[in-house]
C-alpha cells in the first residue's frame, strides 16, 4: 500500500465506510464535538467549572485572564445551548447567576483530560 494513502488504514469494512465517513459517522461526530468546544475561552471555562463545580460569572472573569464580559457571556450561552453547562438564575436583586457542568459536560471532561495527557506525552517524545 502506498504510504501516502493512510486513510485506508481506518479499521472499517470496505463496504461499510459510511460508519466512519458518513453523515452520522465517526468523522461527523468528532467534528460536532470539536465545534462545541472551539472558541478561545470555552476550554478555560469548562476546566474552571470542572475544578470548582460551580462558578459565578464574576469569578470566571477574575480567574480567566484577558477575557471580556462580552466574550464570557457569548461563550457561556453557547456552552449552555450545547448542553454542556447549566445556568441557574436565582431571580434576586442584585442578580445572582451560577454556572455548573451538566452531566453531558461532566462526560466530556475525561475526553479533554485524555487530550491533555496526549499533549503532555507528545511533548516528551518530541
Amino acid at each position: 500500500m502506498d504510504p501516502a494513502r493512510t486513510h485506508k488504514k481506518v479499521p472499517v469494512a470496505e463496504l461499510n465506510r459510511s460508519a466512519c465517513l458518513g453523515p452520522d459517522g465517526a468523522v461527523a461526530q468528532v467534528t460536532r464535538c470539536l465545534k462545541m468546544i472551539s472558541g478561545r475561552w470555552k476550554l478555560p471555562i469548562l476546566f474552571r467549572l470542572y475544578a470548582d463545580g460551580m462558578q459565578r460569572s464574576s469569578l470566571l472573569l477574575r480567574d480567566i485572564p484577558d477575557i471580556s464580559q462580552k466574550m464570557l457571556t457569548q461563550h457561556l450561552r453557547e456552552l449552555e445551548a450545547d448542553g454542556l453547562i447549566r445556568r441557574t438564575d436565582f431571580g434576586e436583586k442584585p442578580p445572582r447567576v451560577e454556572y455548573r457542568l451538566t452531566d453531558r459536560g461532566e462526560g466530556l471532561m475525561p475526553v479533554l483530560l485524555s487530550a491533555r495527557q496526549f499533549s503532555e506525552d507528545y511533548d516528551q517524545l518530541a
